[in-house]
């Protein structure tokens, strides 16, 4: 199993949702939420620089915004997804790898890993010198350094560029939907909680 980290196995869009709307509005409204929520589907720093063209407020502030959030994270870290554990524990239990492939820092993968107590067996960070999604470069270099068949492994992401990037590696691309944001990933497999993965994992994973 390839995993995306931020928004499908740790719920970090609420925290940076409600940084982003207060920095860039000065409101946290459900409104102003779902309209920054909308952009932070697309990326971090595509939030970013939209919503300072739309208001004004320096892309430099905003990204100081979202900064405090990842520091915060080093004393209270985003929640773990809803039914992650158990399909992570469900991949393990049958001889299966937990693998991460994200856009995320290395360092602050590596500290949300570490807080929420994720069982990751090996991750690989854009940062570190990777094509982000929808390249498949990340989830091949873990395939490969784990000799995974590609038909046997599920890329799991809350972005239709992580279904982009795990169908493009032969993999089978599966989003996790967030409620209330459409997202276009053309005939992939869809969940609406991880819990749903339970019995491809017993199938494909």
């Amino acid at each position: 199993m390839v995993w995306d980290l931020g928004g499908t196995l740790i719920d970090t869009y609420p925290d940076v949702d409600r940084a982003l709307a207060l920095a860039a509005f000065g409101d946290a409204s459900p409104g102003r939420l779902a309209e920054v929520a909308a952009l932070t589907r697309v990326s971090s720093d595509h939030a970013i620089t939209q919503l300072s063209a739309r208001t004004g407020v320096g892309a430099e502030e905003l990204r100081r915004a979202y900064d405090g959030v990842k520091e915060r994270w080093e004393h209270t870290p985003a929640p773990v997804m809803p039914g992650a554990r158990e399909v992570m524990a469900a991949v393990s239990a049958r001889g299966g790898l937990n693998l991460v492939a994200t856009h995320r820092d290395r360092a602050s993968a590596e500290l949300l890993v570490a807080r929420t107590g994720l069982a990751v067996d090996d991750m690989v960070c854009a940062p570190d010198g990777h094509a982000r999604k929808p390249s498949p470069e990340m989830i091949e270099v873990l395939m490969g350094r784990h000799r995974l068949d590609p038909g046997d492994v599920l890329a799991v992401g809350d972005r239709p560029v992580d279904v982009e990037a795990g169908e493009a590696a032969g993999a089978t691309g599966v989003l996790l939907v967030t409620p209330g944001i459409p997202l276009d990933a053309g005939d992939a497999r869809r969940v609406g909680h991880l819990g749903e993965l339970l019995p491809l994992v017993a199938d494909d994973a």
